[in-house]
Parts: C-alpha cells; structure tokens; sequence
C-alpha cells in the first residue's frame, strides 16, 4: 500500500485527494493550515499529519500543492525525513527541476502541471519525469496514478512552459469564449439561464465530438459551415477581427510569462 501525502489541501490539492481516494492501493494524508480544509476531506479518507514533517515521514510520496514561493521553506522543513526511498511531486508553477533536485536531495523529485477541471475528474496533466534517480517502476506508478484522474503527458521540462499556456491556463480561454457567447445569447433575448445551459451544452457536446468523431477540428469546423449560411457569416466576423491570432498571440504570451516565472 502506497501513503501519499499532500502539503496543502487547496482546490487543486483536494481534487486530486477525491480523484486518488477511490483506489484500493493507496492511503492518503494531507497537512495544511486550514482545519476545515482537512476536515472536508476526512470522509474520503484523508488523515490530517500534526506537520509537514511528520507527513513526510509516513508518506511515500510528498504531494507540494503550495504556492510557488513556498516551497523552498517546505522542503527545507521536511529534508531531514526525506531518503532516495522517498518521492517528491510538486505542482507549484515556476519552480523547476534545478531548484525541485537541490531543495528536495537525496529525495527524486517530479514536477507535475495540472489544469482545473481535475476538479471533475477531467484534468489535463503534465508530468516531468526526468530524475533518473526515479526509476522506471516508479515511473510507471506515477503515469498509472494520474491516467485514473485525466489526460496524462510526459514531456520534457522544455515544453512546460508550452502546456502550461496551452492546457494549464487553457481553461480560463474557454471560459472567456463561454462568456461571450452567453453575454451574445442575452443580447438576443435568451434569458441569462437559457443561454448558459444552451452554452454549456454548446461546450460539452463540441468537445465531446472532437475526441470521438476521428475528425479533425477543422473538418469538424467545415461541416457547420453551409455556402452563404449563418455560421460563414460569424467566422467572416471573427477573421475580419483577426480572432484566431489574437488567441495564438495570447498563448504565447502567457508561454512567454511562464517562462518568466522559472527564470
């Protein structure tokens, strides 16, 4: 049985603690500085550590879901419980695989990106998986860990900074869109309720298509597309406000900040 600990239960702590608590093969337990926090979690099976050190030494793998600048003062309090024996996971953007090996030794460390709808069992990850102090049955524990909350991508750490601007703040472009495309529904006459349900289905069902039709996205696009119709008429709109490179602008420059927070 595998103890998995986690430093700080925030949003995205907790949902990874709910998506692990149905396994059969691992145990789970968390410290943080909310009580309340960790109490919500006692009916998935959480057990509250009295501190990050003694977390760290009942726990196979230490969870970091602390904010960036935390981090080193975390690592620094829980080393002496760390051993080659031991795995430490960080979800805290910016803090890269030079600092992660330096603060966490003799302990192999992963750093991991996840993006929000982990919260419902959706998420899209990023794992780095480049310590070869890890091993390739660890390795493989750590994919087949976060396969069972989502979409999972070994990559390189030389493209974290891409999936973060593509798939980590990715969420928040798709919200944006859903706004719009509400606040539009509204200005037509749609009440506010009807428009967000109709916009949510819009989302669910789009995306639904992308990963099961075997159709590309721009295919899929050209299908809506009828000679002289409705939907010609908006993207003309769209082109003619440069949209699409606008959003290809937008991600390489959260890309580019990124990039800023690990230097």
């Amino acid at each position: 049985m595998t103890c998995i600990g986690f430093i700080g239960v925030g949003n995205m702590g907790s949902a990874i603690i709910r998506g692990l608590a149905p396994r059969g093969d691992v145990t789970l337990m968390g410290y943080d500085l909310n009580s309340a926090s960790l109490a919500a979690l006692a009916p998935v099976g959480l057990r509250a550590a009295a501190s990050p050190r003694e977390l760290a030494e009942g726990c196979d793998i230490v969870l970091l879901a602390v904010k960036p600048h935390q981090v080193k003062a975390v690592l620094e309090e829980i080393g002496p419980a760390l051993n080659p024996g031991r795995t430490v996971l960080s979800i805290a953007a910016g803090v890269t695989m030079k600092k992660l090996v330096k603060w966490a030794d003799p302990a192999p460390v992963v750093r991991v990106m996840p993006n929000t709808p982990a919260m419902v069992g959706a998420g899209v990850f990023a794992l780095c998986l480049e310590d070869d102090r890890l091993g390739q049955e660890r390795k493989d524990f750590l994919v087949a860990l976060f396969q069972g909350l989502g979409q999972v991508h070994v990559l390189p750490e030389k493209l974290f900074d891409a999936f973060t601007a593509v798939a980590g703040s990715g969420p928040a472009y798709v919200f944006y869109f859903m706004e719009a495309v509400i606040e539009a529904g509204v200005t037509l006459g749609l009440t506010r309720q009807q428009a967000t349900e109709m916009v949510q289905g819009l989302f669910t069902g789009s995306a639904k298509l992308a990963a099961e039709s075997g159709q590309h996205v721009s295919v899929l696009r050209e299908m809506v597309c009828s000679p002289a119709g409705t939907t010609i008429a908006a993207l003309n709109a769209f082109d003619k406000k440069a949209v699409r490179a606008a959003i290809v602008k937008g991600v390489l420059k959260s890309a580019k900040r990124s990039q800023e927070l690990g230097d």
